[in-house]
């Protein structure tokens, strides 16, 4: 009886997480073979201004960016160990634009779209969260004010981890999508940031 319940269990975890990864958004790329959140989706929304885009990594733990000078990220994490980043994504404030509603954003290693891997992040990298859609409304220190989306991430490079390359591919959004033309009905704008994760032996 154990085993059976125990086989359940394990079949119901695996059923809602297929289920999971073919919701919408932000699957692209995961998959499929799009490029980027643009294969579907128009950049045509308002808020296009570097200067008031919230795009960060921050270190969980110090609450210190992790931007590079270059404008890149740079994740370095101890082969075997954990680490946990924050993704904050969202807009400062402005009383002249509106604010999007939700944010979309994934982590994708640009040389496994098309591959039949479910996980699109860097090979022997584990991850828990490396791509999410959230409402805008969080709250983090340093940010106040600002609309925006935050969410941990956590990873791990296993042994057969290198240094890999990274593309954070961001969708600010507000509406919602026409059923069978995903280009009608939404405003958006999209971003992409390079993400850089480094293996420290």
């Amino acid at each position: 009886m154990k085993i059976r319940l125990i086989t359940l269990g394990l079949f119901i975890a695996v059923g809602i997480s297929l289920f999971e990864a073919f919701a919408y958004p932000p699957a692209v790329g995961i998959l499929g073979k799009s490029k980027s959140c643009l294969s579907c989706h128009v950049s045509n929304g308002p808020w296009t201004e570097d200067s008031k885009t919230i795009i960060d990594i921050l270190d969980k733990e110090t609450m210190k960016s992790l931007r590079q000078e270059d404008g890149s990220f740079l994740l370095e994490v101890k082969r075997g160990q954990q680490k946990t980043v924050l993704t904050v994504i969202g807009r400062v404030k402005d009383n002249d634009t509106p604010s999007p509603y939700r944010n979309a954003w994934t982590y994708i290693d640009p040389t496994r779209i098309g591959t039949s891997s479910i996980s699109k992040f860097a090979p022997g990298w584990a991850v828990n969260l490396q791509m999410s859609c959230r409402i805008v409304g969080d709250v983090l220190p340093g940010f106040e004010g600002a609309k925006i989306t935050v969410l941990p991430m956590t990873i791990q490079p296993l042994d057969d981890a290198r240094d890999a390359e990274l593309q954070l591919q961001v969708m600010l959004t507000k509406g919602e999508s026409e059923k069978g033309d995903t280009k009608k009905g939404m405003l958006g704008n999209y971003f992409e940031r390079t993400v850089k994760v480094k293996v420290i032996n």
